[in-house]
């Protein structure tokens, strides 16, 4: 029986809230998610392009890509560290 590689992907609209709510909800998807979950945060708040890094390396996450939309960020988030955990 073979298992999948994919990873479970989670969306977190968090456009239109402000600081500190679009990492707390972040935080509040990675509690629920499984282990090696891939995160999307799309938010509108700059202050998100320091918090969301900052969460990362204190959470041992892998901040995977920071894109910048006309009217958001997407954060995609892994919510464990490739190296073996």
């Amino acid at each position: 029986m073979s298992q999948s590689s994919e990873a479970e992907e989670v969306v977190i609209d968090a456009r239109g809230l402000v600081c500190p709510h679009p990492v707390i909800a972040l935080a509040q998807a990675a509690n629920r998610a499984e282990p090696g979950s891939r995160l999307v945060l799309l938010a509108d708040d700059p202050v998100a392009t320091t918090d969301v890094p900052a969460w990362c390396r204190m959470r041992e996450a892998q901040l995977l890509e920071v894109d910048r939309r006309p009217d958001h960020w997407r954060f995609v988030v892994s919510t464990t560290r490739p190296e073996g955990r």
